[in-house]
């Protein structure tokens, strides 16, 4: 192809000025291959975007990318380690965790989320109003994550690398002025997505039904209101009032089956991230805590036994933080995780209807939406055992006791169970559920504070230092893992 082309140059040069603009053009054409097309179809790009986000945000099945697994699994003490504590469950990270996240989410995800909302804007190369909503659904979604996890973020000049005016050093943006943006961007989808509009495909988190992304969308941004409301209660409570008082125009979830979750095959790579790491991978390292049985067990809770399995008839917990040397005298006697969540086709879930409930109950007993938070929080608890197929114990209610934002919080921490970083942002805001005294003979790094937030990686110290160093300042606090979010109540 070289030698082709130095001939068609020289032709171009020998035919002089008189020739030179047609053989350009016939240059140009015939360097174009039809095999790598200038626009990648939506269809293509958005089950990558889907599978690459959901499968981190789930499990991810690579060392040192596991911020599930390896983070809020452990320090909403979920699970507990059993080998390797300084992976995590001792608060220490390797600094493979904060770079191999922030560019998984950016490049993985995002580039594709927003190649999908440019194409198919009114102005794009394949103009497509539901692909575009969908595509500001899904960017909203990982940028809510990655503010969660980072604190400021690069969001408003993010992604724009390859834009008509290129950005290669984006500036930060607060978390206030991320979510207002994602509350707006979430409103904006709603609008963009139309029942009945043009096909998509492609889609595989619901199959093309633009009702469940509108649904998606609208229970989203009642999530993100409810979490800043301690911080912009006016502009929270405006936000939740407008869906909830219009449910035709803002419809939210109504049962399980609107539960938002990627469904897995038996066949690799395919599969569940937690079946690929535990099973495939034959890794063992990780049990119940005990901090989650004693509490399953104190309420007498049937979920224990889809969330772990019994060692020897018995459900024990491991204390989170041992060193090795204690914490491997655990395997073998230790409640493991239940074989629910290692099955190959178990679905990686994103957002459930009970969690919404949860938010609902909350908003309620702060008195920014109307409605009786007592029964959206036991509305919520009953959506939970339904979600595993289990009947709840007629007591069950009373030893949850009333709702009062220790129980509420308490009870979207059960729920969640597998969602862990999704956990572990709720206890960071509230400070529920109330954790237990570590074990005496754990040791924890971070100074003993459970970590609010990660590190940014080294790649933004070289790349971006200006921009960082303004970003850094807009935490309020060093970039480590103790300084708290914005939305810390």
């Amino acid at each position: 192809m070289k030698v082709y082309n130095t001939l068609i140059k020289a032709v171009c040069i020998t035919a002089g000025v008189f020739m030179a603009s047609a053989c350009t053009e016939d240059f140009e054409q015939m360097n174009i291959s039809p095999n790598k097309p200038n626009v990648v179809s939506s269809a293509v790009l958005l089950p990558a975007g889907i599978e690459s986000s959901v499968d981190r945000f789930w499990g991810h099945r690579s060392r040192f990318e596991r911020i599930n697994l390896d983070g809020g699994m452990l320090w909403v003490q979920y699970l507990a380690r059993n080998i390797y504590s300084d992976e995590g469950d001792n608060y220490n990270m390797s600094p493979a965790y904060y770079i191999n996240n922030w560019q998984g989410f950016y490049n993985d995800a995002q580039l594709n989320f927003q190649r999908i909302i440019v194409q198919s804007g009114p102005d794009g190369a394949l103009p497509n109003t539901n692909y575009e909503g969908v595509g500001l659904v899904m960017r909203s979604w990982v940028f809510s994550l990655l503010t969660d996890l980072y604190g400021a973020i690069p969001y408003s000049q993010a992604l724009q690398g390859t834009a008509e005016t290129p950005v290669y050093t984006p500036a930060y943006d607060s978390q206030e002025a991320v979510y207002a943006g994602l509350l707006n961007d979430l409103k904006l989808a709603n609008e963009k997505l139309v029942v009945g509009g043009p096909a998509i495909s492609g889609d595989i988190l619901f199959d093309g039904d633009v009702l469940r992304w509108k649904k998606f969308a609208n229970s989203l941004r009642l999530k993100l209101a409810n979490r800043q409301a301690a911080k912009k209660p006016a502009e929270s409570r405006a936000v939740m009032v407008e869906i909830l008082g219009d449910p035709a125009t803002y419809p939210i979830f109504e049962s399980n089956s609107d539960i938002v979750a990627l469904q897995h095959s038996d066949v690799r790579p395919s599969n569940n991230e937690w079946h690929e790491v535990m099973v495939q991978g034959s890794r063992t390292d990780w049990n119940l805590s005990k901090t989650l049985v004693d509490k399953l067990q104190a309420l007498d809770d049937p979920r224990l036994a889809v969330y772990g399995e019994a060692v020897g008839g018995e459900y024990i917990g491991v204390p989170n933080g041992l060193p090795d040397a204690i914490a491997t005298t655990y395997l073998a006697g230790s409640a493991k995780l239940g074989s629910y969540f290692t099955e190959p086709t178990t679905p990686s879930v994103v957002m459930t209807y009970a969690e919404l409930l949860f938010v609902l109950a909350e908003a309620a007993l702060d008195g920014d939406i109307a409605g009786d938070p007592q029964e959206y929080y036991e509305q919520a608890i009953a959506a939970s055992f339904e979600q595993y197929e289990l009947s709840m114990p007629d007591e069950y209610l009373a030893a949850a006791g009333p709702a009062t934002k220790e129980n509420i919080i308490t009870q979207k921490w059960i729920a969640l169970f597998g969602q862990g970083v999704e956990a572990w942002t709720e206890y960071r805001r509230t400070g529920y559920p109330t954790l237990p005294a570590p074990d005496t003979r754990a040791i924890f790094m971070n100074d003993g504070v459970l970590p609010t937030r990660l590190q940014y990686p080294g790649s933004e110290y070289s790349l971006n230092a200006v921009q960082l160093e303004e970003g850094i300042k807009l935490n309020g606090g060093a970039d480590d893992k103790k300084t708290e979010m914005w939305w810390a109540e």
